[in-house]
């Protein structure tokens, strides 16, 4: 892979106000690699379509009724031709320089599958919060096993990619996962082999009160430990630590929620 082809796939429903962002930070990535970037909408009542027309024959995409974000994206990851693969979502955005940085880690490493980096995690308005997070995140990257990935999922999606060839082998997203399918595939991508992980941010993660993630947050982490008891066969240290780790990230999205709650009563 002299020059790597990188294929992303940007899923989306109504996502008018923060779509626009994504696109730019995906069609502003410079580098020795050439870019294909399709849009899958699942047909957006909002202005989506009138934000995806605007960007010309910058862009491909098409708008029609699916069955959901999962599906979508297993949409893109089949059309695709790259050999590098990853998605988006529409209120995510990739940091400058962000692909040239993952082409270069798979040139440097070409028998590893996949790459992950660092993440910012961003509010509505584009301001860095939850700084702690992304430290702790930080630190469990860099300490990666599979032992570990196991007992929570600290890889941050929006930075993940991998390459296009693994699909023959272990197919795409499963549907059944429907908050917690981006774990389930880093943990067969892992259970393959461990990721490089880039030390500079790759991307960045939009939370705010209605994303899914945001408004889910203790079911995603009790789908996900599910999804880690039924992969493989953990020792039964690793299994109390998963249970340790679902509490303790529970307890501590529950604390956040009920500080922002307390902050705005107190607001003016």
């Amino acid at each position: 892979m002299a020059r790597p082809r990188i294929s992303i796939v940007t899923p989306s429903y109504n996502q008018a106000q923060f779509i626009g962002r994504t696109i730019d930070s995906v069609l502003s990535q410079r580098g020795d690699f050439d870019l294909e970037y399709k849009i899958f909408d699942g047909g957006s009542k909002d202005d989506t379509v009138a934000v995806l027309k605007s960007y010309g024959d910058r862009i491909e995409w098409i708008s029609e009724r699916d069955s959901g974000q999962i599906d979508a994206i297993n949409k893109g990851l089949r059309a695709v031709t790259g050999d590098i693969v990853g998605w988006v979502n529409s209120d995510d955005v990739l940091m400058p320089g962000a692909l040239q940085r993952v082409a270069r880690a798979f040139a440097d490493h070409p028998q590893v599958e996949w790459v992950h980096g660092r993440c910012v995690i961003i509010d509505e308005h584009d301001r860095e919060i939850r700084k702690l997070v992304s430290l702790y995140k930080h630190f469990r990257c860099k300490n990666h096993t599979f032992e570990n990935l196991l007992t929570e999922n600290y890889v941050s999606q929006m930075t993940a990619f991998w390459r296009r060839s693994v699909h023959d082998e272990i197919g795409y997203l499963d549907p059944t996962h429907d908050l917690a399918f981006d774990y389930d595939l880093f943990l067969k991508l892992a259970h393959r082999g461990d990721p490089i992980y880039l030390d500079d941010p790759v991307a960045c993660f939009r939370m705010y009160d209605t994303s899914k993630s945001g408004a889910g947050y203790v079911a995603q982490v009790e789908q996900a430990n599910t999804i880690a008891s039924q992969y493989t066969q953990p020792s039964s240290w690793t299994r109390a630590r998963m249970r340790a780790k679902k509490a303790a990230i529970v307890n501590v999205y529950r604390a956040m929620g009920l500080a922002k709650t307390a902050l705005q009563r107190i607001s003016p």
